[in-house]
């Protein structure tokens, strides 16, 4: 299990852009054979774009601009989504050959993990569906988007808990015409489903453990919190914007 131990940094709110460089910092430390980690934030409202819509017209990025949000493209896969406050994002830094060196299995235990907190909760019609993510009928409750390279993860899912999802009016989200999106707080709702029941109030904090309990599980691998002058570090290097 020393190999599949897994360092979870609580980020608490970030820019996206400060997200981008503590991934970038955190790959590093992976990369050089320190344990793996799971970055675990909040974006300010920003919409990103992926490696297949390079072809962004900037005429929709001033539009996007223009609603109140940042606009940032990104080297993810997946296409265009929004991240907010009320959203759990998880950035999992994983070296895949401590676990399995396939990106389809990667993807898989992803989905997975969100699919099982979701039953959690009660929502047991959560699944996947030819389109990447975890999905309550034709609405997507969980976007995935994810980088891998020499085998190290970075980028990953972003989970609607209690988001404003008035935010994907602007877009088509993930460029699937005809679909929509939910969150945990509205399908509760709409199920009379008191999430009091779960665990207290519906937060992203209240959601976190569920979250930890069921990734744990489901890549089998022992979580523990990362030290805190490492994490201090990182948080501290990711709060230095990149210019340009």
């Amino acid at each position: 299990m020393a190999s599949r131990l897994v360092q979870v940094l609580h980020a608490g709110k970030l820019s996206y852009r400060q997200g981008l460089r503590l991934q970038t910092a955190v790959v590093n430390r992976v990369r050089d054979h320190n344990p793996h980690v799971l970055i675990l934030t909040e974006h300010e409202p920003v919409y990103t774009i992926g490696i297949r819509t390079r072809d962004y017209s900037e005429e929709e990025e001033h539009r996007l601009l223009a609603v109140g949000a940042d606009f940032v493209r990104t080297n993810r896969g997946g296409l265009i989504t929004f991240h907010g406050p009320g959203q759990l994002v998880a950035y999992p830094v994983l070296n895949l050959r401590h676990f399995q060196p396939s990106v389809r299995w990667y993807v898989c235990h992803l989905e997975r993990t969100i699919i099982e907190l979701c039953r959690r909760f009660g929502l047991k019609d959560a699944q996947t569906t030819p389109d990447t993510g975890v999905w309550i009928g034709d609405r997507k409750i969980c976007a995935m988007g994810i980088h891998v390279s020499r085998y190290i993860t970075s980028h990953g899912l972003a989970l609607n808990c209690d988001n404003d999802l008035s935010w994907f009016r602007h877009i088509v989200p993930c460029g699937l015409a005809g679909k929509g999106v939910t969150s945990l707080a509205q399908q509760l709702a709409e199920r009379s489903i008191d999430p009091r029941t779960v665990e207290g109030s519906l937060t992203t904090d209240s959601v976190t453990p569920h979250f930890l309990r069921c990734f744990s599980d489901t890549f089998e691998c022992e979580l523990t919190t990362l030290e805190d002058p490492v994490q201090r570090l990182l948080l501290e290097e990711s709060r230095h914007e990149a210019k340009g």
